[in-house]
């Protein structure tokens, strides 16, 4: 079943979808250890097709250093994760004029002033949710498409919300082509979050509200984990788990994403 359109809204390490481009600076924060050699597989994940043709994608080689240099190097080892990077073909998620740069280690430009996110800042955020199989998850911020790809290699179902249209029906017809079957697109504000479809088993977001959602919270699962840009000048990543007691929460890494737009922010 293809996905639904539904119409209801860092380090530098820079950038998410939404993030503003920036030059990226030399830094001393790259978490150093031993770089394992992985070997990718092209098996379908749990949400997809094979699009590709296999071992016919050019771009392969390029994916599979981004996955050493850019990802595992600076600290990120989930296997499913890593493997998901390898796969989803990102240059597919972005103009033709740019994807000569898909693999490079930063943000690239989407359209409408909204950037596809750094790798790293991908493949970190993906982990910190601790994605599971089984797991439900909700995306604030669309984009592309990209991190939905991402996530729907890994994990049962994820539900997108994207704030303008014409990039979330781009990406719905995207993610359909490439033949990603376990993603729901929806047009709509992203702090009200998608009451229907809750509780999820993680909530992702990639644009910065200056407080955290309450109606996200409200729709995690107990256990479930909220990942998430707070702030206006200084930002941070953070993850909210919720257990039966509240919220606990940790900070992760600073980080630069353009402000959560919408008109649900004064919703409590």
């Amino acid at each position: 079943m293809p996905p639904v359109l539904e119409f209801a809204g860092v380090p530098d390490m820079n950038g998410s979808r939404g993030a503003r481009p920036e030059k990226r600076r030399p830094t001393g924060r790259v978490l150093l250890g031993a770089t394992f050699l992985v070997v990718w597989c092209w098996a379908p994940g749990p949400g997809m097709s094979d699009p590709l043709g296999s071992a016919s994608d050019r771009h392969a080689p390029a994916r599979e250093r981004m996955v050493r240099e850019q990802i595992e190097r600076r600290g990120v080892r989930d296997p499913a994760v890593l493997d998901a990077m390898a796969r989803v073909p990102r240059h597919l998620f972005i103009p033709e004029a740019s994807r000569e740069s898909a693999y490079e280690d930063g943000p690239l430009p989407i359209g409408q002033g909204q950037t596809i996110s750094q790798p790293y800042i991908v493949a970190f955020m993906t982990a910190a949710i601790n994605p599971d199989p089984s797991a439900r998850v909700l995306e604030v911020g669309t984009g592309s498409g990209y991190q939905s790809a991402v996530l729907a290699t890994i994990v049962k179902e994820v539900f997108s919300i994207e704030i303008l249209a014409d990039l979330g029906e781009s990406a719905r017809d995207r993610l359909r082509d490439l033949g990603y079957e376990n993603v729901t697109v929806r047009i709509g504000d992203g702090h009200a979050g998608w009451p229907e479809r809750a509780p999820f088993d993680a909530i992702l977001v990639t644009a910065a509200p200056d407080e955290v959602p309450p109606r996200l919270l409200e729709q995690l699962e107990i256990g479930g984990r909220l990942v998430i840009p707070v702030g206006d000048r200084e930002q941070h990543l953070i993850r909210i788990t919720r257990t039966r007691e509240g919220y606990d929460r940790e900070t992760l890494l600073p980080v630069r994403f353009v402000p959560m737009t919408g008109g649900a922010e004064k919703i409590h």
